[in-house]
């Protein structure tokens, strides 16, 4: 009896996820804000079930009664911060707080399966996350000189990034010495100043007026990322710079410093490889060796990519079933592939949907910055959302082979300390651009309203439309 309901639940739980994933993009579609609100709801129906249902296979396999207590946890603070957040913020993104819920919500369930103690442990920190970065929309909104501290941003950035040299402080893992151990935490500081890069570049862009002015921003966000290069961070440099890169074009919208970008980084790319593939990158290599022939090298360097590949295609279109793979044997499945292990036991349909999932996002804050009238919200969105998007496509392509292994996490989904706070902390960020957006679109609106009730009243009264209300006719077409 227990497997017949495990495997309808399975079954269930990935039609589920395929319908969460076509309502991201049909709320987007949407112009219609009651059956906008309508598909949200619906879409929050998708999220609990989904969990729920993996949940109660999980216990029912495992019969542990501290999963149903960590489970009714979970959800008791999920309805909490979905119901609080858009009381206060009534502008906020509700598809962008669905989201987050969801991701939060998928990660906890495979960690609860992989390592129980550290998905505890992810939910606490996660649930501090929420708690402080609620706050960030109301900052944003009361804290009008954001954009006027660039040479602030880049100085803390670049110095927070140094920390890791520091003896004693700093420490080197997987071939990276990106790490910092403060007492029992250890925390990597890419995922922070990360955060900073992106209002430095936003806030300079705003005030370059000359090439001059973007020259010497270049150079600074070379900075960033000549750190990151010596710390042997490969996957966070390539992250800064497509960032920049993309900033960049959106502040300019000259094709030639997206083409020469793209162009530079190939370049850089293919000179360090050949002075520096025996020396500064040589685990490098090695993951890149791993990537052409994981099976040629399984015992050593290709032994991750290798069972990855292995869970890919044990799990099968449907999966395992929640508790019946061997995604533990993956090295860092509860980090790096934890795509692996969701796709192996919930089935690679379901990790199809996931990366449907990941795409909306990306697009609702490209739509969200878009909307927004404010320059260096615009860009500053817009970066977060290129970071955002940028790192999960590096870990969904390390685990799936389609390019070497970068050693980033799946943001929100994977464990890590420092990996879910910031990211917590750049959706709040987003959320309170897309606030401001709301408002400024609100105003704008009251404006065009008052000014055509203005134009009517004059009319009116007998006032020629070729003098005062010509002009306000143009005020209203702006």
């Amino acid at each position: 009896m227990v497997n017949i309901v495990c495997e309808i639940s399975k079954f269930i739980s990935i039609v589920l996820m395929v319908l969460y994933a076509y309502q991201c993009f049909s709320v987007m579609a949407s112009e219609d804000e009651s059956k906008k609100r309508s598909k949200l709801n619906v879409q929050i129906v998708y999220v609990f079930m989904i969990h729920f249902l993996s949940y109660l296979i999980m216990y029912l396999r495992l019969g542990t009664f501290k999963i149903l207590v960590f489970y009714g946890i979970q959800i008791f603070v999920a309805v909490f911060y979905m119901i609080i957040f858009h009381s206060i913020y009534k502008e906020s993104s509700r598809l962008l707080t669905n989201n987050t819920a969801f991701l939060l919500l998928i990660g906890y369930t495979i960690l609860t399966r992989l390592n129980f103690n550290l998905a505890v442990k992810q939910f606490i920190f996660a649930t501090v996350g929420l708690i402080i970065t609620a706050f960030f929309p109301y900052i944003m909104l009361k804290w009008k000189s954001l954009k006027d501290m660039g040479v602030t941003y880049g100085i803390v950035g670049i110095g927070f990034l140094l920390t890791v040299f520091i003896p004693g402080l700093g420490y080197e893992a997987y071939g990276s010495r990106n790490w910092i151990k403060i007492g029992s935490l250890s925390l990597q500081p890419m995922e922070f100043v990360k955060i900073l890069f992106v209002f430095f570049v936003a806030s300079m862009l705003v005030k370059a007026n000359s090439i001059k002015d973007l020259f010497v921003n270049a150079l600074i966000s070379a900075g960033f990322m000549l750190v990151l290069v010596l710390e042997k961070d490969l996957g966070a440099a390539i992250i800064f710079y497509i960032t920049y890169v993309f900033m960049v074009y959106l502040a300019t919208s000259r094709t030639v410093f997206l083409v020469g970008g793209v162009g530079l980084g190939a370049g850089a790319v293919v000179l360090a490889a050949i002075l520096f593939k025996d020396t500064l990158f040589a685990h490098v290599m090695v993951r890149v060796e791993a990537w052409k022939d994981p099976f040629a090298f399984i015992d050593t360097g290709g032994y991750q990519v290798s069972q990855s590949l292995f869970a890919l295609g044990t799990g099968g279109y449907t999966g395992s079933g929640l508790t019946q793979g061997k995604a533990h044997t993956i090295p860092v499945s509860e980090s790096d592939f934890i795509f692996s292990a969701i796709c192996e036991e919930m089935g690679v349909i379901f990790g199809l949907a996931l990366i449907l999932v990941v795409v909306s996002i990306f697009i609702s804050i490209v739509n969200i910055s878009m909307r927004c009238r404010n320059p260096f919200y615009k860009y500053v969105a817009f970066g977060f959302g290129t970071i955002y998007v940028v790192q999960s496509l590096l870990n969904l392509g390390g685990v799936t082979k389609f390019i070497p292994s970068t050693g980033v996490t799946l943001p929100l989904v994977s464990y890590g300390v420092s990996s879910v706070i910031s990211t917590l902390i750049i959706f709040a960020i987003i959320q309170g651009v897309c606030i401001i957006g709301n408002k400024e679109a609100i105003k704008n609106e009251k404006e065009k309203e008052r000014i055509r009730k203005q134009l009517a009243f004059d009319t009116g009264r007998g006032i020629s439309p070729k003098g005062e209300g010509k002009s306000k006719k143009k005020q209203i077409k702006k």
